[in-house]
């Protein structure tokens, strides 16, 4: 999260948002010697303290709401691969060493979500969510996923893709808020997520038609359930049509689709992942 940026932004619609904290230079070294001090996590605590400070009030309950659903989704992630990272069939020899890497990589990346988002939601005012109790066959969808490395890698393939959607689908609550930049943030490392994950599994000749990106209903084995994927194959964005755009023929539904995440709605993920017991 790039705090000037925000506080650039703040400016253009508050001129005296430096004063409201403190003058501009004291607002400025204290955050600043803050920040030499402290972990980058925990910066989200300075954040939020200033801007109660600047204008009395916390985070309202939609945006309190939308980081929460990020929340959960991301304790089920740490958790998934907390699991998978100690207890996952990798096998053996080179590509399962380096596969193994990656889940750890991927796990201290959502173990690093979750500090976050529970300190910037404790900062804003409310009461983020616990950690739940999954189901992680999906109510027996995926039989034995730590065992069987082939369901592993299909479940976290839809979690990331499911995850990135959430994102998407709940940013409009973040709009006009110093929240978003930073849920963008985290969006844009789970994209790497999915890649890597969709990588593994291409590597590992678990499909023959997966891409390291969403195409279309990308409805295939790795996935969270029927409806992860629903809506993915839109092909007009703000009421443009991609396919054949400026004549290019080139640019079919496919290529159209790819170009684009799609939402998913609040309703739909609680389908998706209520059968890992996951309660948004």
């Amino acid at each position: 999260m790039n705090f000037l940026n925000i506080l650039n932004e703040i400016e253009k619609v508050d001129g005296e948002i430096y004063e409201r904290i403190s003058p501009r230079r004291a607002a400025m070294k204290d955050f600043f010697s803050f920040g030499k001090k402290v972990a980058a996590a925990s910066v989200p605590l300075a954040v939020g303290t200033m801007f109660k400070k600047a204008y009395g009030q916390t985070a309202s309950p939609a945006i309190i709401n939308a980081l929460n659903i990020g929340l959960a989704i991301e304790h089920f992630s740490a958790a998934f691969y907390t699991r998978g990272f100690s207890e996952a069939a990798f096998g053996s020899g080179s590509t399962a060493a380096a596969d193994k890497a990656a889940i750890g990589i991927i796990r201290d990346h959502e173990l690093g979500h979750v500090k976050f988002l529970q300190d910037t939601i404790k900062a804003a005012g409310g009461t983020p969510v616990g950690v739940g109790s999954y189901d992680y066959t999906g109510n027996k969808e995926f039989s034995e996923p730590f065992k069987n490395f082939r369901s592993f890698l299909q479940i976290a393939q839809g979690l990331e893709d499911t995850g990135l959607r959430a994102t998407k689908g709940v940013a409009g609550d973040l709009l006009g808020s110093p929240y978003l930049s930073a849920a963008l943030g985290m969006h844009a490392v789970e994209a790497r997520h999915s890649t890597k994950i969709r990588l593994m599994r291409i590597s590992r000749g678990q499909s023959g038609t997966l891409q390291p990106w969403i195409s279309l209903n990308d409805e295939t084995d790795g996935r969270l359930g029927q409806g992860a994927y629903a809506g993915e194959e839109n092909v007009q964005q703000a009421g443009n049509t991609i396919t054949g755009i400026n004549g290019n023929s080139a640019v079919d539904s496919a290529r159209a689709s790819e170009a684009f995440d799609e939402p998913i709605t609040v309703a739909a993920l609680r389908t998706v992942l209520g059968q890992f017991k996951v309660n948004i």
